[in-house]
């Protein structure tokens, strides 16, 4: 017999002691995209169709570097939280484990190679 409260057995977590801190950094991800995207199209869809030139002189202002680069990790950063989600509620097993880390791989891969491309482009390189 458990002499815990309802509220004690919660703040458990779980067996992995992380549900809840998933969680939230899933919402503050998504709460994170609703102001990076729009910051992040304006001046992608601006230059949308221009010379490398004009590309390369809106990326060259630091504001627009750096929120490109957040919204790049913010993007797949999110994205794998939600495949991970995913993962495990529908995949089981040792396949499982080999999803999340192939998941967690590409994801890291392509948010690299997002923050590479706009530092090379704001450098002008």
């Amino acid at each position: 017999m458990s002499f815990l409260t309802d509220r004690k057995r919660v703040e458990g977590l779980g067996s992995a002691k992380k549900g809840t801190a998933h969680f939230w950094e899933q919402r503050l991800s998504a709460i994170a995209l609703l102001f990076l995207v729009p910051l992040f199209l304006f001046p992608f869809s601006y230059n949308l169709g221009g010379g490398f030139e004009e590309v390369r002189d809106a990326y060259a202002h630091p504001v627009n570097a750096v929120i490109a680069i957040a919204f790049f990790v913010t993007v797949f950063l999110h994205l794998f939280q939600g495949l991970q989600v995913v993962i495990e509620d529908y995949v089981h097993g040792r396949m499982g484990m080999v999803l999340i880390i192939s998941s967690r791989l590409l994801c890291t891969l392509f948010a690299l190679v997002g923050v590479y491309a706009i530092i090379r482009i704001s450098l002008g390189a």
